[in-house]
């Protein structure tokens, strides 16, 4: 009935660390960390205050880097990422960081977002002479900077960043010096630390933990950061923009263990389910489970608020690769089989409640209901944690089109026959903002709900010149 995609993909993730000899080591533990919110690919650059010197490859971290490459880059800087391709083609050219040599100098560059007026850019800067290697949008960064006609350096960077629209937590990296720096709205996250006197930038804090790192405090919103051997030097290179923290890093993509913007995610999925649970009036169950893993704190809330005893009726097999990876829809179904098992004890003959975080087109749910009935469940009631999304995103998650989205043409009912469940129910989006419980005092609490109310932040899409374009 409907045609399978990637589904709700995790965006990007980057991490940066200046001042410390075991720099390369170092990255690819904080890789490990982020994991979760790429694995198309992943690179490390480091500096040794001469050269630049990138290690990177297509596949997982543990794919990529090996004990000798990681040896042989020595240095004291680096910055790295992990990548899922929301913007741009596959390929070993897409992989991040981009690293560009000149005669003026060279830089790596690595950006989780995604920018909605790079082709706009990307055009006139072809017109002017510039030649792209990739498809990623990323490098349209590196133009502007190089066409820029500020100076010193720093000047460059900051009016390049300027003309940006969309999403990014971005860093760059010179023999140097390493830049870092957040889009005026704070789409996405990105985060400041300390590992004795070495600074450390990261998406998510859960990957200062992992190496011992200090969290100090978030990168704000249109601030830019220049760190060399002197310290942190803060500027802004943009007039702060209303706060609009994707939604979607709580209730999906963030580790349960990260902090963002001061609410830690556990959590915040947690409150959400509770106030699931305050917001399905008269359900009867015997059992409440969640679909593992980034339901699991939301299935927790719901039971605590509701009463009913929590399992784990879902068990997720650890050694299975992400299914929507896969390059066939065949490929993808028979993984999810494999991905996820019931617990028969658990559900037969049982009233369940299957808490998930989020329906995109809707078959991995109709997948998994009709895996409950089959284990003997007798009702199965779907609850998410999160509300209907209606609406594309086009700051980084590969849902870029509304047809992508089954509650973009379909009511609650209609969904709830598509995928086979007994009853169906959505947080609201006020519960949703509540439980968040962002500490800022913008509309929903300095959250992008666009996905869900179709209010954008941004421009999108943008098809008229830019004022700055004489200084390409």
């Amino acid at each position: 009935m409907f045609t399978e995609i990637r589904g709700l993909n995790e965006e990007c993730g980057v991490f940066g660390i200046w001042g410390h000899t075991e720099c390369a080591q170092l990255s690819y533990y904080g890789l490990h960390a982020l994991q979760h919110r790429g694995q198309e690919g992943a690179g490390i650059v480091v500096t040794d205050g001469t050269s630049l010197r990138p290690v990177k490859g297509e596949g997982l971290v543990n794919d990529v880097f090996n004990e000798e490459k990681l040896r042989a880059a020595k240095g004291y800087a680096a910055i790295a990422h992990v990548r899922y391709p929301t913007a741009g083609g596959s390929g070993i050219e897409n992989v991040q960081p981009l690293l560009f040599r000149s005669s003026t100098g060279s830089l790596a560059i690595a950006h989780n977002g995604n920018l909605v007026n790079a082709n706009h850019l990307k055009q006139h800067l072809e017109r002017s002479g510039s030649l792209f290697n990739s498809s990623s949008d990323t490098e349209v960064v590196i133009h502007l900077i190089k066409k820029s006609s500020h100076s010193p350096f720093r000047a460059k960077v900051k009016n390049a960043l300027s003309l940006l629209k969309g999403a990014f937590s971005l860093m760059i990296l010179t023999k140097d010096m390493m830049v870092v720096a957040r889009d005026r709205n704070g789409l996405r996250p990105l985060a400041l630390g300390k590992l004795g006197d070495a600074y450390v930038v990261a998406s998510e804090t859960c990957a200062f933990d992992l190496i011992g790192a200090e969290y100090v405090r978030d990168v704000e919103p249109g601030e830019i950061l220049f760190i060399t051997n002197n310290g942190v030097e803060e500027d802004t290179f943009v007039e702060k923009g209303e706060r609009a923290m994707c939604a979607m890093e709580y209730v999906y993509f963030a580790r349960p263990d990260s902090n963002i913007d001061g609410v830690n995610v556990h959590m915040a999925r947690k409150r959400m389910g509770k106030e699931l649970a305050r917001e399905c009036i008269g359900l009867e169950a015997d059992v409440v489970t969640g679909v593992p893993d980034s339901s699991l704190s939301s299935a927790i809330g719901f039971a605590e608020e509701s009463g009913i005893p929590y399992e784990l009726g879902l068990i997720k097999n650890r050694y299975v690769g992400r299914t929507f990876i896969q390059p066939t829809q065949e490929l993808r179904e028979r993984g999810v089989k494999m991905k996820l098992s019931p617990v028969v004890q658990v559900v037969k003959g049982k009233r369940v409640v299957m808490v998930d975080d989020s329906i995109v087109r809707g078959t991995t749910s109709r997948r998994i209901v009709r895996m409950l009935k089959e284990a003997g469940a007798a009702e199965v009631h779907v609850v998410i944690s999160s509300p209907p999304m209606t609406n594309p995103c086009f700051y980084g998650i590969d849902t870029s089109t509304a047809e992508q989205l089954i509650a973009s043409s379909h009511d609650v009912e209609q969904i709830r026959e598509a995928i086979g469940a007994d009853t169906l129910t959505f947080l609201s989006a006020e519960g949703m903002v509540r439980a968040i419980a962002r500490p800022f005092d913008e509309p929903q609490g300095g959250l992008c709900m666009a996905c869900f109310t179709g209010k954008y932040p941004t421009e999108i899409f943008p098809d008229t010149v830019l004022p700055h374009e004489k200084e390409y």
